[in-house]
C-alpha cells in the first residue's frame, strides 16, 4: 500500500514485492526485441542513411554491440547494487557528477523515455487499421487509426494504475508469446536452408563489403536495438530485493535478448542467400514479414502469426516505456527537481498517478498532432504515423545515449570505490565507445526531418541545464535521505 513518509515528507510508490521474473519482463519489454528484430536489424546491416553496414556480417556486428552494451550494464549493475531509487540512471549520474547534472540528465532521459512511448502511440493504431486488421481480413476501416491510438492509450491507463505488477506481467506475457513465435520461425528457416546455411560466414569481418569499418558502422546502429535495457532500475523501489535484483535482471536480459538478436539476424541474412541486393530489396518491407510470406518460408498462417507477434511486442514495448518514464518523473518530482504535483500516488494502489497523468497528457497531444498534421516531420513514401513515430524514437533514442554516455563518464567518480579497478575502467572506455558511436550514427549522413531529432534532443538538453541549475534547485534526494533506498553511505554531492 502506498504511503506518505511522515518522517521526512517524502511520497513513496507500492509494496516492495515485485519478482526477479517482474523485472527482468522490465527490461526485455522496454527493449522489444521482435520489434527491432523486424525494423532495425536492416539499419545494421546497411539500409541506412549512410548506405553503409555490416552487410551479410551483421551478426557479427550485433555481438560487437552487445559487448559494448553489456560493459554500460556492469556500469548499471554496480550502481544498483548501492541505489534503489525509482530515478535510476537520474541517480547514477548524479553520484558521479554531481546532483545539478544528474537532474539535468533526468530530464533529458524521461523526457527521451516520454517521447518514445508517444510515438508509439501514434504508431499503434496505424499498424492496427493498415497492417494487422487487411492482414486478417477484416475492414480496416471499422475505426479510424486517432481512435484505435485512443483505445490503447486507456487500455494503458489501465495498465498503469491498477499497479506495476499488472504492467510486469502483461509485458512478460506480449514478450514471451513473441519471441516464442519469432525464434520458432527461425528455427524453421535454419532447418529449411539446410546446407545452404554458413554460420561461418557471418562471423568474418570479410564478410562485409566495408571489412571492419563497416562492422562498426553496424555497431552503431546496433546498439540501439538494445535501448532499454536499464529499465529494470526504475523499479528498485518496488521489488523485493532490489539489491541482487536488478543487478540480475539487467545483466540477464543483455545475454538473453543478445543471443535472440544473433538467432534473428542470421536468419534475416542467410534467408536471403547472402545476398546484399536481395536483403535491400526487402528491406523497405521489413525482412521478416518478406521470409514469413507464403513464396518464401513461411505460410499464410506463419505471415499473419509473424503480423500479430509484432503488434504484441509494440504493445511491450509501450507498456515498457510507460512503466520506466512514469517511475522517473516521480522520482524527479519527489526530489523537487519536477513540480510536485507529478509526485502524487494513488492511495489503492500506489500507482504514480501525476506523471501517469502527465504522460496522457503528452499522448493526446501527439495524436492529436500526428491526426492533424499531415506535413508535421513527413516523411516521402510513408504514412505519417510512421514518420511521426521514427522522429520519436530517433528523439528518444538519441536521448537515451546521451545519458549513457554521461552515466560511462561518471562511472569513473561515482563507483571509484569499486574492487574491481580493471572492470569499471574496460567497462568505462566500452560504454564511452559503443555510445559515443551511436551518437555519431544519429547524425552521419540523417536529414531532416529526422535530423531534426538529436538537435531537438540536445535543445531539450540545455534547457534541462538551466532549469536544473537555476529554477528547480530541488531537496535532498530520497536516494540519500530514505534508508531503504540504498545500500551505503556515500551521497552524491
Amino acid at each position: 500500500m502506498a504511503h506518505r513518509s511522515e518522517e521526512v515528507g517524502y511520497e513513496r510508490l507500492g509494496a516492495k514485492r515485485l519478482s526477479l521474473i517482474d523485472v527482468v519482463a522490465q527490461s526485455v519489454g522496454f527493449m522489444g526485441p521482435v520489434f527491432s528484430a523486424a525494423f532495425l536489424i536492416p539499419a545494421i546491416v546497411g539500409y541506412n542513411s549512410a548506405a553503409k553496414g555490416a552487410g551479410v556480417a551483421a551478426p557479427l556486428a550485433v555481438v560487437v554491440a552487445a559487448i559494448g552494451v553489456f560493459a554500460l550494464g556492469w556500469i548499471v549493475a554496480q550502481y544498483a547494487k548501492k541505489i534503489h531509487a525509482a530515478g535510476a540512471l537520474y541517480d547514477y549520474v548524479s553520484r558521479g557528477l554531481g546532483s545539478n547534472v544528474g537532474a539535468s540528465a533526468g530530464w533529458l532521459y524521461y523526457g527521451g523515455t516520454i517521447m518514445l512511448t508517444t510515438g508509439l502511440g501514434a504508431l499503434i493504431g496505424g499498424y492496427v487499421h493498415d497492417i494487422l486488421l487487411p492482414t486478417l481480413g477484416v475492414d480496416g476501416g471499422i475505426l479510424p487509426i486517432w481512435l484505435w491510438d485512443v483505445v490503447w492509450a486507456a487500455v494503458l491507463f489501465a495498465i498503469l494504475y491498477l499497479g506495476v505488477q499488472l504492467s510486469t506481467r502483461v509485458q512478460l506475457i506480449l514478450a514471451l508469446v513473441s519471441v516464442a513465435v519469432v525464434l520458432a520461425f527461425c528455427v524453421k528457416v535454419i532447418a529449411d536452408l539446410g546446407s545452404a546455411n554458413d554460420v561461418a560466414r557471418v562471423l568474418r569481418p570479410g564478410s562485409s563489403p566495408f571489412g571492419w569499418s563497416g562492422i562498426f558502422y553496424g555497431v552503431l546502429y546496433g546498439v540501439l536495438i538494445f535501448v532499454g535495457f536499464e529499465t529494470a532500475a526504475n523499479l528498485a523501489e518496488e521489488a523485493s530485493d532490489p539489491k541482487r535484483q536488478i543487478p540480475r535482471a539487467v545483466l540477464t536480459s543483455v545475454i538473453v535478448v543478445s543471443l535472440f538478436y544473433l538467432i534473428v539476424s542470421y536468419v534475416q541474412v542467410a534467408g536471403f542467400g547472402f545476398n546484399l541486393d536481395t536483403i535491400f530489396a526487402a528491406a523497405g518491407a521489413g525482412p521478416l514479414f518478406v521470409l514469413s510470406a507464403p513464396d518464401a518460408f513461411g505460410s499464410d498462417l506463419i505471415s499473419k502469426a509473424i503480423v500479430i507477434v509484432v503488434l504484441l511486442d509494440i504493445l511491450a514495448v509501450s507498456v515498457g516505456a510507460s512503466v520506466a518514464s512514469t517511475r522517473g518523473v516521480f522520482a524527479m518530482a519527489r526530489d523537487r527537481r519536477l513540480p510536485s504535483s507529478l509526485a502524487s500516488v494513488a492511495p489503492k494502489t500506489g500507482s504514480p498517478i501525476g506523471a501517469i497523468l502527465l504522460l496522457m497528457v503528452v499522448q493526446a497531444v501527439v495524436i492529436v498532432a500526428s491526426e492533424t498534421g499531415d506535413a508535421l516531420l513527413a516523411l516521402p513514401d510513408l504514412p505519417h504515423y510512421f514518420s511521426v513515430f521514427i522522429w520519436a524514437a530517433t528523439f528518444g533514442g538519441f536521448a537515451l545515449l546521451i545519458v549513457y554516455l554521461l552515466m560511462s563518464i561518471g562511472a569513473i567518480r561515482g563507483l571509484a570505490d569499486h574492487p574491481n579497478k580493471v572492470g569499471l575502467w574496460v567497462s568505462v572506455i566500452l560504454g564511452v565507445l559503443i555510445t559515443g558511436g551511436g551518437i555519431f550514427g544519429a547524425f552521419y549522413k540523417v536529414t531532416s526531418p529526422t535530423l531534426i531529432a538529436p538537435w531537438a534532443a540536445l535543445i531539450w538538453f540545455v534547457i534541462g541545464l538551466v532549469v536544473m541549475f537555476g529554477l528547480m534547485r530541488g531537496r535532498t534526494p530520497a536516494s540519500e535521505t530514505l534508508a531503504d533506498l540504498r545500500s551505503d553511505g556515500q551521497v552524491s554531492v
